[in-house]
Parts: C-alpha cells; structure tokens; sequence
C-alpha cells in the first residue's frame, strides 16, 4: 500500500501499547499518529490526529472498550475501529460489531495477521482474528451477508480455489492455509483475492460464510 496509514492506539496498559507502536511502526507504510491510556484522551487525539484506524482494547477503563466505540460513532467518526483483545467471547464479538467494530483481533494473533488485518480494513474489509471468524459466520448468518443465489458461482472456482474456501470457512489464516498445503503465503494471497473476485463478495468474512450457507465447512 503506498500511502501512509495513520493509527490511533488505545490501550490502559502503557508496556503492551508502546510494544504495539514499535511493531505496527517497522511497516513503513504504517504511522502510530497517536496513542491513548483513557477515553478522554483517545477521544482528543482522534480529533487532533484524524487518524484511518482506532485501535483499541475490549476492557478500557473506566467503561470499556464497546462504551468508547459508542463514543466515537456518536461524533459521526466514519473509520474503521477495530477492537484488540484478549477475549475470544462471542458475546463480546457480538457487542463489538454492533457497536459499530469494523475488526476484532486478539493479542495473541501473530503480528504480521495484525499488519494485514489494519491493511484490509482500511480497504474497506471487516476484519477478525482467524479463530473467530466461525464465531462471526453464527452472527452473521441469517443476516444476509451473504444472500443471494451464487451456488452457480461455485462452478466457477478451481479445485484448489475450493480447497482454499473451505479452509476459509474454517477460520484458517492465510499463514496457516499455506503451511497446511504446503504452498507460499503470496499464492493463498492470490488464490483468496482470485475467489471474492468470482464469487462477488467483497472480504474473507464474507466468503466464510458464504462457504459455510453453501455447505463448504469441514
């Protein structure tokens, strides 16, 4: 991506936010514009900073997390917020993306999943740590995310574009799709941008459940 992503941060625990900074900051093509230890602070650095991405901890103090996401939605803040936590909860999933989330991550995804997951959000894509993405697919099914009749769409893909959704459908990331078929990341990459193309869809969510409606989940 060749324009500069500018992120805000918003974490209570000052170790792991400052290890955060360094890490997102060793990508070029990422800025930490700003980073916050309360609401009110995340609240005046968004205004300051006009950052792409918010990303902040589930259990800020003293309201939390959902409580901040609220706040910063009620000042017509349009950017993606993604929420970075230790919870794999689905009800804290739930709670979070109808606040307005547009990702929930875990602290212990590997750091370059983090990377990417910034890089599609900013993109437009809803973005999750790959071991709820299952837990996403319960909400969001019934929902119509995926609706519509695509199965003819189906025909469309490859034996291994098949293979590939499925593992989608899994919650599997690219990281680990390519060490389970024992090809590079670069090539899950192209065969998972090769598949939301001929399926019309528009994010690996999307395509988990459109998998799992259509009967690919293992």
């Amino acid at each position: 991506m060749s324009e500069e992503i500018k992120v805000l941060l918003v974490d209570d625990h000052t170790l792991f936010r400052k290890g955060l900074a360094e890490l997102l900051e060793q990508r070029g093509e990422i800025r930490v514009a700003g980073i916050a230890g309360s609401e009110d602070d995340a609240l005046r650095l968004l205004e300051e900073t006009r950052p792409d991405v918010v990303i902040t901890d589930l259990n800020m103090p003293p309201a939390g997390g959902i409580a901040l996401l609220r706040r910063i939605r009620a000042k017509d803040w349009r950017g993606p917020v993604l929420i970075l936590t230790v919870s794999d909860a689905e009800d804290d999933l739930a709670d979070a993306m109808r606040a307005g989330a547009q990702g929930y991550l875990l602290k212990d995804m590997e750091p370059e999943d983090v990377v990417d997951a910034v890089q599609r959000a900013v993109r437009g894509e809803t973005v999750v740590a790959p071991s709820m993405t299952l837990k996403l697919v319960n909400l969001l099914q019934g929902g119509g995310a995926a609706a519509g009749n695509k199965a003819d769409a189906l025909k469309q893909l490859t034996a291994r574009e098949r293979e590939i959704l499925d593992y989608l459908a899994q919650g599997m990331s690219n990281k680990a799709i390519a060490r389970d078929l024992d090809i590079s990341h670069d090539t899950v990459k192209l065969h998972v941008r090769h598949i939301l193309a001929k399926l019309n869809l528009t994010s690996r969510v999307e395509a988990a459940v459109f998998a799992v409606e259509h009967g690919r989940r293992s």
